[in-house]
């Protein structure tokens, strides 16, 4: 069984990932959402709700591609995590040259770690490029409309969250 990891911390899941996500499970048979836990980053989200989030959206694509989808928490190294879940291979999802940069540090460390587990990196559409949780996060704070980087589940969450 080829089983992928898609690590990121998912706060929120937006039309980007969701994106990468529908990609990476035509490659794999099983696909693991690792779900960060970075208490540096202070997510605005819990862990179980970005879990659950990630859980919902990905219901539908599972049954498209037919291949099973499962959010994971995780707060190890990324490479222990890959070993916890029995993949060979790390999803990465590109937006920019900028990305690179970052990834191509990590596919290094992680190679030296343990060369047996792959990194394979998917360019987003272009219509998802400058989507970033970060910005989401952002401009919904700011009352701007995020409906086009988001789901409408995830917009609602944020305009709960957010008032």
């Amino acid at each position: 069984m080829r089983v992928g990891l898609y690590p990121g911390t998912f706060d929120p899941i937006t039309m980007g990932h969701i994106d990468i996500i529908r990609r990476a499970a035509m490659l794999v048979d099983r696909l693991v959402i690792g779900v960060a836990i970075n208490r540096d980053k202070g997510p605005l989200f819990t862990l179980e709700e970005r879990v659950a989030m990630i859980e919902s959206e990905c219901a539908a694509l599972s049954q498209q591609t037919g291949t099973e989808i499962i959010a994971h928490p995780f707060e190890n190294l990324l490479i222990d995590c890959a070993h916890d879940v029995g993949a060979q291979v790390i999803v990465r999802g590109l937006r920019a040259v900028a990305d690179f940069e970052y990834e191509f540090q990590m596919v290094g460390m992680n190679r030296a770690l343990d060369d047996s587990v792959e990194t394979v990196f998917l360019m987003a559409e272009a219509r998802h490029q400058a989507i970033a949780s970060k910005l989401v996060k952002e401009i919904a704070r700011l009352g701007g409309d995020v409906s086009k980087f988001v789901t409408p589940m995830v917009n609602d969450a944020l305009k709960e969250r957010l008032g």
